[in-house]
């Protein structure tokens, strides 16, 4: 799966009460294919190509393990600790990923 779907399907599955009152941007560095950023203000969640200048917190992947954590097949928590997803940046902004977007 191509990884702008992967992120389109991540931004369908935004929780938007979750995201309230929250000012974020999650970096996206994706080893094999384009760099995104989601940028969550105010509730809403914006999906745009290429880096930001001062993320949040940048996660590092591989297409196959973002595609795994979006599906609901890979732990977020497990693929860290198995190496194949790093952090850079406010690490337990990380684990909020799986409060503002319904995963699988």
């Amino acid at each position: 799966m191509p990884v702008a779907k992967i992120f389109e399907t991540l931004k369908d599955n935004f929780n938007s009460d979750a995201a309230a009152g929250e000012d974020l941007v999650f970096q996206f560095a994706i080893e094999d294919a384009d760099a995104y950023h989601l940028i969550i203000k105010d509730g809403q969640c914006e999906l745009v190509a290429g880096d930001y200048d001062d993320p949040s917190v940048t996660l590092i992947m591989s297409t196959e393990t973002l595609q795994g954590i979006v599906s609901g097949e890979t732990d977020g928590m497990q693929a860290f600790m198995a190496g194949q997803l790093r952090a850079e940046g406010d690490m337990m902004l990380a684990t909020k990923l799986g409060e503002l977007f319904n995963m699988g």
